[in-house]
């Protein structure tokens, strides 16, 4: 019996830790972290300069090469106006490397601020950065995908694909965070959170 219990208390301790490593992304009422990162154009943004123009959407994606990153940034760029005549401000954040993100806006058109997150300062602060496991870099290698490549110093790290609406007083007012990557929040639920 006590072999049992023994067992069963490290069976959820060793649970407990891995749960406590995956990333569980800030909850709404949250200060959102103030942060800074240069956008596609080299022009150094920073989100308490945003916010004294309104709420901004912030968006993490992971990489150019994600279909399903570039099919929801790519609605975003068609909903740009609605989101601005809500007076928000729209922002993408991403790991890969500055010349990945011009890949990124090709595909998208994207003309609002995507940043490279220089050492996953962003993602950290959001509690959105995950370690990529080894058998999924394999996959990706395979498939002719080096995310490690891709992200440069940023490594084997990628984003959830979170989205969250921050106010004019820095709180979270909106999330979005799924970690299965296939699912995106529609525009209008954007909208109808702004």
């Amino acid at each position: 019996m006590k072999k049992i219990f023994g067992i069963l208390v490290s069976t959820m301790i060793v649970s407990a830790s891995f749960s406590q490593e995956a990333p569980e992304g800030l909850f709404i009422g949250s200060k959102a972290p103030d942060f800074k990162a240069n956008d596609q154009n080299g022009k150094q943004v920073k989100l308490k300069d945003l916010l004294k123009d309104g709420k901004v959407v912030l968006i993490f994606y992971r990489g150019y090469w994600c279909p399903y990153c570039n099919k929801e940034l790519s609605r975003l760029q068609d909903s740009l106006q609605m989101i601005k005549d809500k007076g928000a401000t729209l922002v993408a954040v991403s790991p890969e490397q500055p010349e990945n993100i011009s890949k990124t806006i090709e595909k998208t058109k994207a003309e609002y601020p995507v940043l490279y997150d220089e050492g996953l300062k962003i993602m950290k602060a959001y509690d959105v950065e995950f370690e990529v496991p080894e058998n999924t870099l394999t996959r990706y290698r395979n498939s002719g995908l080096d995310i490690e490549k891709n992200n440069g110093a940023n490594g084997k790290y990628l984003p959830v694909p979170a989205v969250y609406i921050i106010d004019e007083e820095s709180t979270i007012t909106y999330r979005f965070f799924d970690s299965d990557y296939r699912k995106r929040p529609s525009v209008k639920e954007l909208l109808d959170n702004l």
